[in-house]
């Protein structure tokens, strides 16, 4: 959800009005999505990096979302929206960490839409951190290395209960993924997008999809044997 400070400093703003300005763009993705049938919302809401910003703009975005949490809980669950959190969230300020996982906590009924919300996460540091949590088992005689493969690593990772990415849609101009759902993102299609986040709506969201259908998803394959329905096996 990239371009909420560039959107504010634009318009003469402070760059956490921007955030504030992304959190209304946030909601009408959500809403989007539910509406397209679109099971699975995954935001990138603070990478690990983003630790480094001035003290100021971390501590308002760490209230923005504990003001997000807690306002917006009714009506997730009124929409049938669960959410859960990837990442290190144990990272998160105390009252932050409270907030959001309450709200894991009360959405855990939703059955329509899963919006993960990527918290102090950053892709390379999930996979560092999933294998050094084999190579403890390792070490501890739980796990041998021959059993090492893709499927058993995804176990490890903090989206483990996620299925791939289809389709990783990032605003603001820029084209690169910085760090995000590396793994799990191996086969997205990509979409970069000039529209900062806080201008973010459906109609963009539309497109993107749009686009995305319009794509043969090969997975490695030729066209011929995707249609004539060869499937990979993991």
């Amino acid at each position: 959800m990239d371009g909420n400070g560039r959107w504010a400093q634009g318009r003469g703003k402070l760059r956490w009005e921007g955030h504030a300005e992304g959190a209304r763009a946030v909601r009408r993705a959500l809403e989007a999505v539910g509406e397209m049938g679109i099971p699975y919302l995954t935001l990138y809401a603070f990478s690990v990096n983003n630790w480094s910003r001035p003290r100021m703009e971390v501590e308002a975005l760490m209230r923005l979302l504990t003001r997000f949490a807690r306002k917006e809980q009714a009506e997730l669950i009124q929409k049938g929206v669960r959410v859960q959190l990837v990442g290190t969230p144990e990272d998160l300020p105390g009252a932050t960490r409270r907030a959001v996982e309450h709200l894991v906590e009360a959405t855990s009924g939703g059955t329509r839409t899963t919006l993960s919300l990527a918290l102090s996460y950053g892709g390379r540091h999930d996979l560092a951190r999933a294998a050094r949590r084999m190579a403890e088992q390792v070490a501890l005689g739980r796990l041998d290395p021959k059993d090492v493969s893709e499927s058993l690593l995804r176990k490890y990772l903090s989206t483990h209960d996620l299925p791939d990415v289809d389709l990783l849609i990032r605003t603001g101009g820029e084209s690169r993924v910085s760090d995000f759902l590396l793994f799990e993102a191996a086969y997205a299609e990509l979409s970069f997008l000039p529209v900062m986040w806080p201008d973010f709506d459906e109609t963009h969201l539309s497109a993107a999809v749009e686009r995305y259908q319009g794509i043969e998803r090969r997975f490695g394959l030729t066209g011929d044997q995707i249609a004539h329905g060869a499937r990979i096996d993991d």
